[in-house]
């Protein structure tokens, strides 16, 4: 999109019922009615790589559903997200379910052709395992990238059964194929029992720092923001979202609940904090409806992603108006 289009938003709610229609994210237009995106969001259904509730792959057409709600104008960050650039829903990448290496191949090249138009992406999945591809694709454009990984679990094991690709090891894949900079690794929301004390030792030596849940709790989400953010710096940024970084009360519809955990205010608080940073793709992830109640997850993850978007949106439209000002 150039300085001088308008971005096609959602659909005039007090025209059509939020109810009715296509589901898309946010009821915004598809991606091939408006040929291309500053910001594409896409669903994986994905979930071959859990390891305990599978149910993953329903997540991201649940978190469209919820999105119906969402209203074009973010107070929080004082922006219209739509407005500012051009958000489209780019329907799901369709992945094999019966081969886990051949679902990761499928994603890279798929993230790579969006990434390629020039899009950032805001990934609906589908469980984690769905992160190292698509981390993949983002470095091969911005080189290796900041991650903030919220979630309660580390993801930084190394096999589960054998196999190297699944839903808790994406992220020392990442750091083991250098997709990733490893002076700016954070883990938020970390909490529950662990194999060993080796796991701790293993994730801080490729170099991630740890925020756990009562972390959030005692300091607050403006602290962990601000400590957050200065571990990022100006680095291009990814953000991974496993929705189990919520409590269960928050967020039940997911495959590996675990107690303790941070409040869905919480985590919007700390997204919002990080409004200046140069976040260039996202994903929200393992967000399994089965297990939900009154879409009490999948409305969690919509405005988790609604305030990702408008991060992204705000940036992207920053650099228009510094280029079109030289």
């Amino acid at each position: 999109m150039t300085g001088n289009e308008t971005p096609r938003g959602p659909v005039d709610s007090s025209r059509v019922p939020r109810y009715a229609g296509p589901a898309t994210f946010a009821r915004l237009p598809r991606l091939d009615e408006v040929g291309r995106a500053d910001v594409a969001v896409i669903g994986v259904p994905f979930d071959s790589g859990v390891s305990y509730r599978p149910g993953a792959r329903f997540g991201g057409n649940a978190i469209r559903e919820a999105s119906r709600l969402l209203r074009p104008y973010n107070p929080a960050q004082d922006a219209s997200p739509f407005a500012l650039a051009q958000v489209a829903d780019g329907g799901d990448i369709a992945v094999n379910p019966f081969h886990i290496n051949e679902a990761v191949e499928t994603v890279e090249a798929a993230a790579d052709e969006l990434i390629g138009t020039g899009a950032r992406l805001m990934t609906l999945g589908g469980d984690h395992t769905i992160a190292l591809p698509l981390l993949r694709a983002v470095a091969r454009k911005h080189g290796p990238v900041a991650l903030l990984h919220f979630d309660a679990h580390l993801d930084t094991w190394d096999t589960y059964f054998g196999a190297e690709y699944t839903h808790g090891t994406p992220f020392r894949r990442a750091v083991e194929e250098g997709v990733l900079d490893t002076s700016a690794l954070s883990h938020v929301g970390i909490r529950g029992p662990l194999y060993g004390k080796q796991d701790l030792t293993d994730d801080e030596k490729m170099g991630f720092g740890i925020v756990t849940a009562a972390d959030v709790y005692r300091r607050g989400a403006d602290e962990v923001a601000d400590q957050l953010r200065q571990r990022v710096g100006e680095r291009p940024l990814y953000i991974s979202i496993d929705i189990d970084c919520l409590d269960p009360a928050h967020a039940p519809g997911t495959g590996t609940p675990e107690a303790g955990g941070m409040t869905s205010r919480e985590l919007l608080e700390i997204l919002r904090g990080l409004a200046s940073c140069n976040l260039v793709s996202a994903d929200v992830v393992e967000v399994a409806p089965a297990y939900d109640h009154a879409e009490i997850t999948s409305v969690a993850a919509s405005h988790t992603a609604y305030e990702l978007t408008t991060i992204m949106s705000r940036r992207i439209a920053a650099a228009r108006e510094e280029n079109e000002g030289k």
